[in-house]
């Protein structure tokens, strides 16, 4: 369900706003634009939200910006204790996963940013289905992730880190469960979801899944 990644993200929360302003030069490519991918995600919402990885509340804060109803969702309790302190009560980030969340109604959009990857292949596939039933016609998931064209592109993306001597991100890219387009469109269309993509930056790309 990604909790395996917890503890990361309990170390890194107190860096993590850091990170993605550029200021560490082997993920400065992953995190490049970062501010314009929140917003194209935030803009391709609608109604009401749920936020999965919500983290520190950066998109979160966008999405209210916005005026829509949100309901964020954190696994890391030192995550959510920065997001709640930044956002001042506008909405309080609840505890849960991708999988395992306090949700039963019916919603608009559901949105990510820098997360699913933490998923494998086969629970990528059961949280679609989850999310085709909480849905409303016509609702949407949209996703901005690290992701790849195919499997030659992956592997190239690890080699290319390990060239350039930026040894953690290629740890990152091998031991995380990053993707492929093909696989995420197949497991959308098979949900009954029209899905389309948008390239970011070398490694981020928006996905939106319109539900039919």
């Amino acid at each position: 369900m990604g909790r395996e990644f917890i503890d990361l993200f309990e170390s890194w929360s107190a860096t993590y706003d850091e990170t993605v302003l550029g200021n560490d030069l082997e993920y400065r490519e992953v995190f490049k634009d970062y501010q314009q991918i929140l917003e194209q995600v935030a803009v391709l919402a609608n109604g009401h939200v749920v936020e999965f990885g919500a983290g520190t509340g950066n998109l979160t804060e966008k999405l209210l910006a916005l005026g829509y109803t949100v309901t964020a969702i954190e696994p890391s309790s030192e995550m959510r204790k920065i997001a709640n302190e930044k956002l001042t009560g506008d909405v309080e980030i609840i505890d849960g996963d991708f999988l395992d969340f306090p949700i039963t109604e019916s919603v608009d959009s559901i949105v990510s940013t820098y997360a699913f990857h933490h998923l494998t292949d086969v629970e990528k596939a059961k949280a679609i289905a989850i999310y085709r039933d909480l849905l409303n016609s016509g609702g949407k998931i949209v996703f901005a992730d690290t992701m790849y064209p195919s499997k030659e592109a992956y592997l190239q993306a690890i080699d290319d880190a390990k060239k350039e001597n930026f040894l953690s991100l290629a740890n990152d890219l091998e031991t995380e469960y990053y993707t492929t387009m093909p696989y995420l469109q197949s497991m959308l269309e098979a949900n009954d979801f029209k899905v389309t993509f948008f390239r970011c930056n070398r490694f981020v790309w928006i996905m939106e899944a319109v539900k039919n």
